[in-house]
């Protein structure tokens, strides 16, 4: 059976990278059709075996915890791709708070179509909701205070777009995608390439010789590179990383209004508000992503 993505409305995500709604689409289309190949091979054979063919079912997403729920949107994208016959009736959106008890959705089709969609939709969504409801906290956390929560590329290999798209749903901002999408010059560029200067020189030549109009940050790691950094035109934002809350805000003070601040470095739930009360745009954050445990949803029959 050729299977299609449905070219669903993402209402709840716009990328703020160079990634287009095209690019994103096709790695939603990658990620369902490499999850389905893994979990359902050449079939479903436990519902093959005790199932009909034209058995119709229903089911429901319910919650077993509390949190942010994402992941509405891709569940109704797997279910598509399944079975395009599938129809799915929506009681809770993606980016509202549940408790345990509450119905997300109802799904109703061919009963092989939802058992075979069951386990991508839930580890799916269970993971989505843990990353969207973390978001949450920290955007909370940093409210009042102008700093905005971005999230990076410590995501989990294959399903990067879902774990992105996740974070906006919790309300944070997306980084780069990619490598390829925006130019960040980290310790490990910097020595390699011989300092700072060298490293934004030669790149902002090789951003002109390939006609590439991509954003330039930098990394720096004590205030002496900040100053080096702000001798050199076209950054559009320093990265702080690892500084502590006196000279966070001594590099804040320096650098103006000259381009955006990003803190990083081990920023937790316990310090992120008093980086963000130094003056920084931004405070990124692998935790989001990578340190989080999934939210308890099950996927029930209804009789």
């Amino acid at each position: 059976m050729q299977h299609k993505l449905c070219n669903f409305e993402i209402n709840t995500f716009i990328l703020k990278t160079m990634i287009s709604e095209t690019q994103f689409q096709k790695e939603l289309e990658l990620i369902i059709s490499n999850a389905i190949r893994e979990d359902v091979g050449d079939g479903d054979h436990s519902s093959l075996a005790c199932i009909p063919a034209d058995a119709i079912g229903k089911a429901k997403l319910l919650v077993k915890d509390e949190g942010i729920i994402a992941g509405v949107e891709f569940a109704k994208m797997v279910f598509a791709y399944v079975d395009a016959e599938m129809k799915v009736e929506t009681l809770i959106e993606d980016g509202s708070k549940v408790q345990y008890g509450d119905i997300v959705f109802y799904v109703t089709g061919r009963s092989q179509s939802i058992l075979k969609a069951e386990r991508l939709v839930l580890n799916a969504m269970q993971r989505m909701s843990a990353i969207a409801t973390k978001t949450n906290k920290f955007v909370q956390l940093l409210e009042g205070t102008g700093t905005k929560i971005l999230d990076t590329r410590k995501t989990t290999p294959g399903i990067r777009a879902l774990e992105k798209w996740a974070v906006k749903i919790g309300g944070g901002v997306n980084h780069r995608f990619a490598l390829y999408d925006m130019i960040m010059l980290k310790d490990n560029h910097i020595d390699f390439c011989g300092g700072i200067t060298p490293a934004i020189t030669q790149t902002k030549n090789y951003l002109k010789e390939q006609n590439l109009d991509l954003k330039i940050i930098v990394e720096a790691r004590d205030l002496e590179e900040i100053k080096e950094i702000l001798q050199n035109e076209g950054v559009y934002r320093i990265l702080i990383d690892n500084f502590n809350y006196e000279d966070t805000r001594k590099a804040v003070k320096m650098i103006g209004d000259k381009c955006l601040t990003e803190s990083s470095g081990g920023i937790n739930e316990n310090t992120i508000r008093e980086y963000a009360l130094c003056g920084v745009n931004y405070i990124s954050s692998g935790a989001l992503t990578h340190s989080v445990y999934n939210l308890d949803l099950s996927l029930k029959a209804v009789d």
